[in-house]
C-alpha cells in the first residue's frame, strides 16, 4: 500500500491530484491519501480528510512507500520507523504555503538515507513507480529518544541559566 499525507495544517491539492493520477494508472496498487481540507477529492484512491493518530501511525507502518509534503513532522515520523519516503515540497509561489521553508527542509534532508525529493508532480509520479520496484536502501531510523550526550548538554544549559 502507498500512504500519502498532506499533513494537518494546510491543503496541498497539487500532491493529492498527482498521487490520485498515479493511482488511476496503477489500479493494482492500493493507495490511501490523508488530504486535509483541500478542494481536490481523489477519485482513484481511498482518502480521508484527517486520521486519528493511531490510524495514521498504522498506515505509515504498513505502507511500502510514504509520500508527503516536506513537513518536519512527516519526515521525523517516517524516519522513526525507517519508512522510505518521497517528498514534494510546498511552494509559496503556488500559494501552498506562506514561505518556501520546505525547500530549505528538503535541502537539509536531501542526502538522508530513505528519503527522496521530487522536484515537481511529473517527477513525483515517475519516482512512485521506481521506488516500488527498487526501494531506497537503508531508510534511516531515528531513535525515539535523544542521545544521552545531548540530554546532558541541554541539562547543563538549563542549570547554567538559573
Amino acid at each position: 500500500m502507498i500512504f500519502a499525507s498532506v499533513g494537518s495544517m494546510l491543503p496541498f491539492d497539487r500532491l493529492v491530484r498527482a498521487v490520485d493520477e498515479w493511482a488511476a494508472d496503477n489500479r493494482d496498487i492500493p493507495v490511501f491519501l490523508q488530504i486535509g481540507n483541500g478542494s481536490y477529492r481523489p477519485v482513484h484512491a481511498e482518502c480521508a480528510r484527517m486520521l486519528a493518530h493511531h490510524d495514521y501511525a498504522a498506515r505509515l507502518k504498513e505502507c511500502r512507500l510514504f509520500i508527503a509534503h516536506a513537513g518536519i513532522g512527516s519526515i521525523v515520523q517516517a524516519l522513526e520507523i525507517g519508512r522510505q519516503t518521497l517528498m514534494l515540497p510546498r511552494l509559496a509561489r503556488l500559494g501552498e504555503h506562506t514561505t518556501d521553508h520546505q525547500l530549505h527542509t528538503v535541502a537539509r534532508f536531501r542526502e538522508t538515507p530513505g528519503l527522496r525529493v521530487a522536484e515537481d508532480t511529473a517527477g513525483l509520479k515517475e519516482q512512485i513507480g521506481a521506488l516500488l520496484v527498487d526501494p531506497l536502501p537503508g531508510a534511516a531510523s531515528l531513535p525515539p529518544h535523544a542521545p544521552a550526550e545531548m540530554l546532558a548538554r541541554v541539562r547543563g544549559f538549563l542549570q547554567a541559566a538559573r
